[in-house]
């Protein structure tokens, strides 16, 4: 396995605002689960999930792919031989 490579110190701040973000969409999906009905909420929804879509755009034209099975791209050459990979941070 290769070495981690260093990342600079914006790495774990974009990833960190990412996580965040996520972490509202779990939160909010489990509060629409019960209180469908909620429109503020669910605009709360909406509106994270493009700064979700927003963020992990940007993240990944910086440093590289976060999903795999197609759900993010690779340039050439295959990126996802690259180190560290989200989960080793």
């Amino acid at each position: 396995m290769a070495e981690p490579k260093q990342v600079p110190e914006s790495y774990y701040s974009d990833l960190k605002s990412l996580q965040a973000i996520d972490f509202t969409l779990v939160e909010l999906t489990l509060y629409l689960d019960t209180h469908p009905d909620d429109l503020e909420a669910l605009k709360q929804f909406n509106s994270a999930a493009k700064k979700s879509a927003e963020l992990r755009e940007t993240f990944e034209a910086k440093y590289g792919p976060l999903r795999q099975f197609g759900h993010s791209l690779s340039a050439y050459p295959w990126q996802w031989i690259d180190t560290p990979w989200p989960w080793q941070v």
